[in-house]
């Protein structure tokens, strides 16, 4: 197999002299490898130190004023005077939300942002930062870093978010912790689904129905999040 290099090469073809492009490092596997390598471990590095975290997670497109935006910011500033330290995705709408209400309440504010070509930039209200290309290293981090998650309402990144940590819950992979679906209204007719097609036709338990509460207050979602275990291990 011939070596690869980022200089310009030339081949003969039909007898001529053909100048080839110059090789991209970047779009190797090799490279790619080790990028995705390096994120995990300073994602890992980043989190290490992190105490009492909880995770927020929710839509982009939440905009200030609103009723999620408010009771996020509320729902963290609570949490952050209690000791918690606020994860977020570090992007706009609940993620800014989450971040505006820890810095008020002087509580550690982390974001992990991921690098997109547009919608998203870290916020300002993010005191410790960490920015990620791939997705699913993000995902990673933000999936096995926290005693309580909190979902607000949100489109296809959140709902993968939820998915995939209670899938996590049910096949013991992770350990049980609160998981809180926010907003009633919103969140009704998933749960509805989840039991009513799911359970109802055995594709799951009963009780990785349970593995899930929905609430519908700032009180109520931070009284199960300040009765939590405390967890001394933050992964996994």
């Amino acid at each position: 197999m011939p070596k690869r290099n980022s200089k310009q090469s030339a081949v003969k073809r039909n007898g001529k002299l053909v100048h080839r492009a110059p090789f991209d490092f970047k779009s190797d596997i090799t490279w790619r490898i080790f990028r995705i390598m390096s994120e995990f471990i300073d994602g890992f590095e980043f989190l290490a130190d992190v105490r009492r975290p909880v995770t927020f997670f929710g839509s982009a497109r939440i905009p200030l004023g609103t009723r999620y935006y408010r009771e996020a910011q509320q729902l963290a500033t609570k949490l952050g005077r209690a000791g918690f330290t606020i994860i977020t995705g570090g992007g706009p709408g609940i993620m800014e939300a989450g971040n505006k209400g820890a810095v008020r309440a002087k509580a550690e504010s982390v974001g992990l942002n991921i690098q997109l070509p547009y919608e998203q930039r870290i916020n300002k209200f993010v005191k410790k930062g960490i920015g990620f290309y791939y997705f699913f290293s993000r995902k990673v981090m933000l999936s096995t870093s926290a005693q309580a998650y909190v979902f607000f309402p949100g489109g296809y990144g959140t709902l993968d978010e939820f998915f995939t940590i209670i899938t996590l819950i049910q096949t013991g992979k992770m350990e049980r912790r609160p998981i809180l679906l926010y907003g009633q209204e919103f969140w009704e007719p998933l749960d509805a689904f989840i039991r009513q097609t799911l359970v109802k036709d055995r594709h799951i338990d009963w009780d990785d129905a349970k593995l899930y509460a929905i609430v519908d207050s700032v009180a109520a979602a931070a009284k199960i999040v300040t009765s939590s275990k405390e967890r001394r291990h933050w992964f996994m």
